[in-house]
């Protein structure tokens, strides 16, 4: 049993306490984070070395400031110009499942016991795989550091909201095709203004009727129609950002009701202006209405950032205490991608490992410790 401490202490400046370090040992989920955002530098480096592809960089140093967005940078737009470098050494089934397995490796260093890893296929199709190659390459990576590492993964595939909808249609096949192979679910990612979601409406139809699993980047860089498409014209179980959901309080009530998980990434959207300031986004806000919030990478490269940043900065700037810490590491697990048998070993042993992290800290009493994990499964 965990040691409880007799010191007082102010419950409202329990942030204080959440040093990186301690974060680090959590155990957390990552359920936003796009492979060709999250390389290694000096894997982007080598890559590109060996595969005789030129990216505008003399070093892996020069390369870095060329791909790291650290400030901010225009609109989504300009932040997404950082893939174009990324993808181009991306087009080998060997450099898809190493970049995989490296992803998956620093993850699990961080005690990221669950990722969803998503990108579009359609993206790495230059010198000849097809998506299915695609499927197999990120698959391989990803199995090889579950075979080494304390971690659990899926992918997610994305349809791009530029692209037609015929080729939308073809990754939702695939989605389709490898359920319970490594596939958890759809996305529809990309440029949100000018191309809304409900133009891929028959992917999304195509893969409800399959009984695959359905997330879509919205409320990012559009307001909340973007969500409201996502929702009532493509069945949406999560909304990737959501971060202008709060300019529709009837919407922000159904995705609250229908305890529809929201895919937060704090880094990126300041980065990309949706939020001016860190302490200007809607976290707290969404965090005090009950809604399930989670926190995640979006691109580990690209924003110069993983999950254990992620929670500090979140502790630091909304002032989190022990119990919503709890709450939005839980909300990770809750939400996951999962069949149900595999989501409530994933709870149980989770919630164990935080609550004895925890009580190190803070009095026992002051948790609510979970009895029954159904008691917290579906709230």
């Amino acid at each position: 049993m965990a040691k409880r401490t007799t010191r007082r202490y102010n419950q409202a400046d329990e942030w204080k306490e959440f040093s990186t370090s301690y974060l680090k040992r959590f155990p957390k989920a990552d359920l936003h984070v796009h492979l060709d955002g999250s390389i290694r530098v000096n894997t982007l480096w080598q890559l590109a070395k060996t595969q005789g592809v030129k990216l505008g960089a003399s070093s892996a140093q020069e390369l870095k400031k060329k791909v790291v967005v650290d400030a901010k940078v225009k609109n989504l737009a300009d932040y997404l110009k950082s893939f174009d470098i990324t993808l181009r050494v991306l087009q080998t089934f060997e450099a898809l499942a190493r970049v995989s397995y490296e992803l998956a490796e620093d993850a699990a260093k961080e005690n990221v016991r669950y990722m969803e890893v998503r990108y579009s296929p359609l993206l790495h199709l230059a010198s000849g795989l097809t998506i299915q190659d695609t499927v197999d390459a990120v698959l391989t990576g990803l199995h090889k550091a579950e075979s080494k590492y304390r971690i659990k993964t899926g992918i997610i595939l994305c349809g791009m909201r530029h692209l037609s909808a015929k080729r939308s249609l073809e990754l939702a096949d695939a989605a389709v095709a490898n359920m319970g192979e490594g596939v958890v679910a759809f996305d529809l990612a990309g440029q949100e203004k000018d191309y809304p979601a409900k133009k891929h409406r028959e992917a999304f139809y195509r893969v409800l009727n399959a009984n695959q699993n359905v997330t879509v980047h919205a409320g990012e860089a559009f307001g909340p129609a973007s969500i409201h498409q996502a929702l009532h014209y493509c069945g949406a179980h999560r909304i990737g950002h959501g971060t202008r959901l709060l300019e529709d309080a009837s919407l922000m009530d159904y995705v609250r009701d229908h305890r529809i998980p929201l895919e937060i990434c704090l880094t990126s959207n300041v980065q990309t202006r949706v939020v001016e300031r860190l302490q200007d986004h809607p976290f707290r806000q969404y965090l005090d209405y009950n809604l399930r919030v989670t926190l995640n990478t979006d691109s580990r490269l690209v924003s110069n950032t993983n999950v254990t940043r992620e929670l500090y900065r979140a502790c630091r700037t909304f002032r989190l205490n022990h119990y919503e810490l709890r709450q939005t590491l839980l909300n990770g697990f809750r939400s996951a991608f999962l069949p149900y048998q595999e989501k409530v070993v994933l709870i149980r042993d989770s919630l164990r490992e935080i609550d004895a992290i925890l009580g190190e800290t803070f009095p026992m009493d002051d948790l609510v410790v979970l009895q029954d994990w159904r008691s917290l499964e579906h709230h």
